[in-house]
């Protein structure tokens, strides 16, 4: 997939966003599994598999758009439809993509994901991607879409070496569609303290937000590469929550840092609470995700009954306009050409325009010499001679 860069556009507050790769062998048949089950469980109204290609060609409930085409490289386009809050529509449309070179195969299928609500998102409504993806450990499709191993459900350690971490920083900054934070580690924590951060957070946002952790001896190095990448530093035993590119109008480092995390298991509050009100600041819309949205928007394919009837009211409306249309420029066309034979009859002098000849005649006198002498003839002076009709074919000499 292309390298994301940003738009002066802000994600909308009533949609969410994802991207990452699906590492394992069958990611369609996964994401098939986890919409039949939540069907059946009355957790979604519905859902579409469909064939890419045959979905471009459908008509739509919107006008199509180009930015609607999921592209060449699309495996499968999914869509599903449900409900939050009691009586909150939900939309999303997952699309898998090939990998674009031998090395991205070896590195998973490609997957972006978009969710819009008919009013404000909250976090506290469930994730879209565990309505595609099962939430389990086992299957592997939480990893980012930036190359590495960096994924949305654990905590990833930074790599140790600076080129490679400042390589990593910038891709991240650059290409993400994610909020990423980074977590010092003030010593080693034990197992509890090994739990992912993020699997605190309300469900929305839980796939959201990749976590980093620092090892204790990292605390230098971590520094000085987002200091250099970023410019802001993590505090020994601390954490920050890295901005985007470009940054958030309101985002300020100090405003989100914290200075000490405990990683002994218990809910780090002040953190939790520094990663809600960062998420519910205007973000930046990556430009890769505008014909995501786009495609969420104009190639919307799941309709409902009511949709549906709107729907071909609408058809029938656009035909209408389109054969009124096409009847006034057929008048207007028989207007031209009546103009045109006038027009033709006064300058002929005011002899009417040859018509064409009926089948009849025309198999009558075949001779194309003859059609020709006969055309002639009428726009002839009244002195001319007339011409000789069977006169040979050749040169007079002849």
């Amino acid at each position: 997939m292309a390298k994301n860069s940003t738009s002066s556009t802000a994600v909308p507050d009533t949609v969410w966003i994802g991207r990452g790769r699906h590492v394992g062998p069958e990611p369609e048949r996964d994401v098939r599994r986890t919409l039949l089950a939540l069907k059946a469980a009355r957790v979604i109204d519905d859902f579409v598999d469909l064939d890419p290609v045959e979905a471009a060609r459908s008509t739509d409930l919107y006008p199509r758009d180009e930015a609607a085409d999921p592209g060449p490289s699309a495996r499968r386009l999914f869509e599903a439809r449900w409900r939050v809050a009691d009586d909150v529509t939900v939309r999303a449309q997952l699309t898998t993509y090939e990998p674009e070179s031998r090395r991205a195969k070896a590195e998973g299928v490609g997957w972006v994901l978009a969710a819009e609500a008919e009013r404000a998102w909250e976090a506290g409504w469930p994730s879209p991607a565990t309505v595609f993806w099962p939430d389990s450990d086992q299957v592997p499709w939480d990893h980012e879409a930036v190359p590495g191993d960096v994924r949305l459900r654990a905590a990833n350690h930074l790599p140790k070496e600076d080129d490679e971490l400042r390589r990593l920083l910038r891709a991240l900054s650059k290409q993400s569609w994610f909020i990423h934070v980074v977590v010092h580690e003030a010593m080693t924590p034990d197992v509890l303290g090994r739990r992912p951060v993020t699997a605190f957070l309300p469900p929305s946002l839980r796939h959201r937000v990749v976590e980093h952790r620092a090892s204790p001896d990292q605390a230098l190095i971590a520094d000085f590469a987002m200091k250099r990448e970023l410019g802001v530093g993590i505090p020994r035993g601390g954490a920050v929550i890295l901005p985007g590119t470009p940054q958030a109008q309101e985002y300020d480092a100090e405003r989100f840092t914290v200075r000490n995390v405990f990683l002994d298991g218990t809910e780090p509050t002040e953190l939790l609470s520094k990663i809600v009100e960062f998420a519910s600041l205007p973000q930046p819309l990556p430009a890769d995700a505008e014909p995501v949205l786009a495609r969420l928007r104009q190639g919307w394919h799941l309709l409902t009954p009511d949709e549906e009837l709107v729907h071909a009211k609408a058809m029938v409306t656009r035909y209408a306009k389109a054969l009124e249309a096409m009847t006034a420029s057929c008048d207007l066309y028989r207007e031209a050409a009546e103009s045109a034979l006038e027009a033709l009859a006064e300058a002929s002098g005011g002899t009417p325009p040859p018509r064409t000849a009926s089948p009849a005649t025309a198999k009558d006198d075949p001779s194309p010499w003859k059609a020709l002498t006969k055309t002639f003839g009428r726009f002839r002076g009244p002195n001319s001679p007339a011409p000789d009709t069977d006169a040979p074919q050749g040169s007079p000499g002849q």
